[in-house]
């Protein structure tokens, strides 16, 4: 199956979900000896947010430090929607009386953006 198939695939699931809090090293050791996680470290410049994986490796989501870029979102699991045309989903946000919360950056899994709904249920939105 080619890299469209597999992506197009993809459209709408949950392909990560990020934790981004205060004290995110103890709120890391939390979840690696509740769910049994294994941690990486992510050089963010003067920190490190972590991605947690399975004991193979595997990632499964993020747990970040409420800084930088992460500053001001909330303190709960987001999760993180696959989209075929960030830019397009974005639009179609604001077009419908939501907000973006944070404009799309690239990182290493490709690009995404945050958005709230109209009564505010908060979501990412990622294009890999």
């Amino acid at each position: 199956m080619d890299d469209n198939k597999i992506m197009s695939s993809k459209q709408g699931t949950i392909v990560s979900a990020d934790l981004t809090i205060d004290k995110a090293e103890q709120v890391r050791e939390f979840y690696k000896h509740v769910i049994g996680w294994e941690h990486s470290e992510i050089n963010m410049g003067d920190y490190n947010d972590y991605l947690m994986t399975t004991k193979d490796g595997v990632p499964v989501a993020g747990v970040c430090h409420q800084l930088g870029s992460n500053a001001g979102l909330p303190p709960v699991w987001m999760v993180y929607f696959q989209v075929s045309d960030l830019n397009q989903s974005l639009e179609a946000c604001r077009k419908l009386g939501g907000k973006v919360l944070r404009e799309p950056e690239n990182s290493t899994c490709g690009s995404f953006g945050i958005i709230e709904y109209p009564v505010g249920a908060i979501c990412g939105l990622s294009q890999m």
